[in-house]
């Protein structure tokens, strides 16, 4: 069987089975700053599990049943600050769809949060974007759509 097939039904498999992050795990500074700016953000987050473990000392789960962030404690600096969409490799943001994103504007901001949300106007969709206390960013999307087809539209200007 050549390689296009076996792949083609993988791909296949893959669909069917469903597919989902169920979670992420984040080395940061300060991980009381950031259960903060999350359980803003996202008020029905809870922490979920916590402990202490090698290599990296503290951990913390935080989220619902179905996902979470796992929060590591930095054990060592960075060499050099992360600046998302700097052209390094990294993570630019992480993106959350949330049902009323004005409203989790108004908590962050209320907060004391800084915002870098670059001008969007799409019909079917809002985003807003927040730096943590890390300086990581992050992008909260509202559809006004259930169409794929319209929320995903890339022909339309934002």
């Amino acid at each position: 069987m050549n390689d296009g097939c076996a792949r083609a039904r993988w791909v296949e498999e893959e669909i069917a089975m469903g597919i989902r992050l169920e979670h992420a795990n984040l080395i940061v500074r300060d991980i009381d700053a950031m259960i903060e700016f999350l359980r803003t953000a996202f008020p029905g987050f809870r922490v979920r599990g916590e402990g202490q473990g090698a290599p990296l000392g503290r951990w913390v789960h935080i989220g619902t049943d179905e996902t979470y962030l796992a929060l590591n404690q930095a054990t060592r600096e960075a060499p050099e600050p992360w600046v998302p969409y700097a052209g390094k490799p990294g993570t630019n943001h992480l993106g959350y769809e949330v049902d009323d994103v004005e409203a989790l504007r108004s908590r962050l901001a209320a907060a004391g949060y800084r915002e870098s949300t670059v001008p969007n106007a799409h019909p079917h969709r809002r985003r807003v974007y927040f730096y943590d206390p890390e300086g990581n960013d992050w992008e909260f999307v509202q559809y006004a759509s259930k169409d794929p087809a319209e929320r995903n539209d890339y022909a339309l200007p934002d």
